[in-house]
């Protein structure tokens, strides 16, 4: 039987970041993955639907550029191509990956992953032995009752990924998250006429509520119909067409409409259930997440959990800093899990970028809040991009001027984020970033000038 230093139990972004980070640091590693190396981020997540958002918005750019004198013949979606280069896109960076792992010669086992003992893994056929493990089998989609997903007219966001010919004329997004948008801003470009429903009382749940309502309203213009606090109770099919029934969150009168396919995309769960964990006595809690400390030791002090497995929130950088986390710790160093704030971005158009506190939840942790914004209306930049919708907000502590949180609505927002988690990370001030110099013509200037509205000194708008 094969005996390693480290077994990683999945390929994702957290764990071939641990393998590689572990195998650097001198430890004789291995990696158990069942499916595709990249795990869902590369595969059916993050790579797949920014290839297909990109795609998407170059289409909405040529019929928007006869606004300022540009003219296109109309142009033509061909979907097998369309697909064609999305699956292309994700197969160059898993096979990066996969030479990554040989080139640090980390050993890849495929095949389904279950404990037999608490060193002893079975991998398909395959029994592997390992003084350390680390569980890095991410999420899937969760399912919603009444509402199964059948992969053709009912999808979740694996299903919305594969493209039909021809696609959908109606679309209903069922959840106002990261996923439900992203995939109602594809099909929306795409031609479809798409709906988003969300249980809650603004899309974004637990974003920063004026970041939510900048983001729903420039959705909106683009032609997503967005109804937030409804819900969907039940779903019939004649003829092709299926007939959802919505409904308010709070209960109230019922309406029927028709749709072509329904995205169920209300949230993500741990992959918890197939690994036999309870055989060797790490606690997993009602929801199916095991909880870590802040090495990412489980109570089983040489299992590990990483990634979407280990809970909230789920996102391939946090997966990634916490595989390296763990890795380290295994090999003997001084690491620990102690970000500041973990980014988060919704990758439409514009983006929904943010770092740290909202205003609700700063004033929620006792701070004297003051807040500082600036409209991308405003921006020279945003106007020569023709992308004028959206805000850079600014959240900060009155008494010592400490920056809480950052919540940007614009254009590549998810690029303006890093100065933004930067500056959280070294405990900047906001006069910090007013003091700092930025390019002009450029957007991170929003930055700046919301920072100087904290102080009722922006430069190009009036402060109020």
């Amino acid at each position: 039987m094969p005996e390693y230093d480290l077994l990683v139990i999945g390929a994702g972004p957290g764990g071939y970041h641990a393998a590689i980070r572990a195998a650097q640091l001198g430890l004789k590693t291995a990696v158990a993955e069942m499916g595709e190396v990249g795990g869902v981020c590369l595969n059916i997540g993050c790579i797949p639907t920014k290839a297909l958002l990109h795609a998407g918005d170059q289409l909405h750019d040529a019929r928007a550029a006869a606004s300022f004198g540009l003219h296109y013949p109309e142009p033509k979606v061909e979907i097998s191509e369309l697909n064609r280069w999305k699956d292309g896109v994700v197969k160059k960076l898993t096979g990066g990956v996969g030479t990554l792992l040989k080139a640090n010669r980390i050993d890849l086992y495929r095949g389904a992953a279950h404990f037999l003992d608490p060193h002893t893994v079975a991998v398909g056929e395959t029994k592997v032995s390992a003084q350390h493990i680390i569980v890095a089998v991410g999420s899937e989609p969760a399912t919603l009752a009444g509402f199964e997903v059948d992969g053709q007219q009912v999808v979740d966001s694996t299903g919305a990924l594969q493209l039909p010919d021809p696609l959908p004329k109606r679309l209903l997004a069922i959840g106002g998250g990261a996923i439900g948008l992203e995939f109602a801003h594809i099909y929306n470009n795409l031609g479809c006429e798409v709906t988003v429903i969300e249980y809650t009382d603004q899309i974004v749940p637990g974003a920063d509520q004026d970041a939510s309502k900048a983001l729903a309203k420039a959705l909106s213009q683009r032609g997503i119909t967005i109804s937030t606090g409804t819900k969907a109770t039940g779903l019939s099919r004649s003829g092709g067409a299926l007939t959802v029934t919505l409904e308010a969150a709070a209960g109230g009168q019922a309406r029927q409409q028709s749709f072509d396919r329904v995205l169920v995309a209300v949230g993500r769960k741990p992959r918890s259930h197939t690994l036999n964990l309870a055989e060797v006595g790490v606690t997993v809690d009602a929801r199916g997440f095991i909880p870590t400390d802040d090495r990412m030791r489980t109570n089983v002090p040489h299992i590990y959990a990483i990634g979407d497995v280990a809970g909230a929130p789920l996102l391939a950088h946090k997966a990634m800093k916490e595989g390296l986390v763990a890795a380290e710790v295994i090999a003997g160093k001084a690491s620990s899990m102690d970000a500041v704030a973990i980014p988060n971005v919704v990758y439409t158009t514009p983006e929904l970028a943010t770092v740290g506190l909202s205003e609700a939840e700063a004033k929620a942790r006792g701070y004297s809040v003051k807040i500082g914004s600036f409209p991308l209306s405003a921006s020279g930049r945003a106007m020569t991009l023709n992308d004028t919708e959206g805000m850079v907000k600014m959240v900060s502590d009155a008494e010592t001027d400490l920056l809480l949180g950052v919540h940007i609505v614009a254009p590549h927002g998810s690029d303006l984020l890093g100065e933004a988690s930067l500056a959280l990370e070294m405990a900047a001030t906001v006069r910090d970033i007013a003091l700092t110099i930025h390019a002009h013509p450029t957007l991170s200037e929003t930055l700046l000038e919301a920072a100087e509205n904290v102080h009722r000194q922006a430069i190009h708008i009036v402060n109020r």
